[in-house]
């Protein structure tokens, strides 16, 4: 049931993360991008059983327990790992002004990255 939610969340990320950038707002949308990330590496370690209590333990969990291990292609932590220092940046940096293209390329990312999430999830099934 977490999981679910935690997929629903991700989705949710995702949809208003492109709805923002279709809007112009690229900074919003790339935080958005990243939380869709975020949710859907969460709901990958809570199928493990794994819980973590902060964005920076979800990323070195992620990377630990799926790629180290093989289940995950090692491009999917990068993402990850950028999208996070992405997301400070547009929630923290008033100077930060993403371009469009930098905002398209990271929704693009989210979506891989929770497409390859529910395939994993799947597949551990």
């Amino acid at each position: 049931m977490e999981i679910e939610l935690l997929l629903n969340n991700a989705h949710e990320s995702l949809n208003a993360a492109e709805v923002l950038l279709e809007s112009g707002f690229y900074r919003d949308a790339m935080s958005r991008a990243y939380y869709a990330m975020f949710y859907a590496a969460s709901a990958l370690l809570r199928a493990k059983g794994i819980i973590t209590k902060s964005h920076r333990g979800v990323i070195a969990k992620f990377g630990l327990e799926f790629v180290n291990e093989g289940t995950i292609e090692a491009y999917y932590a990068k993402a990850l790992s950028l999208a996070e220092t992405l997301r400070e940046r547009a929630d923290y940096d008033a100077t930060f002004r993403p371009t469009k293209d930098e905002a398209e390329e990271l929704v693009e990312d989210a979506k891989r990255f929770v497409e390859r999430i529910e395939k994993a999830l799947e597949e551990m099934k």
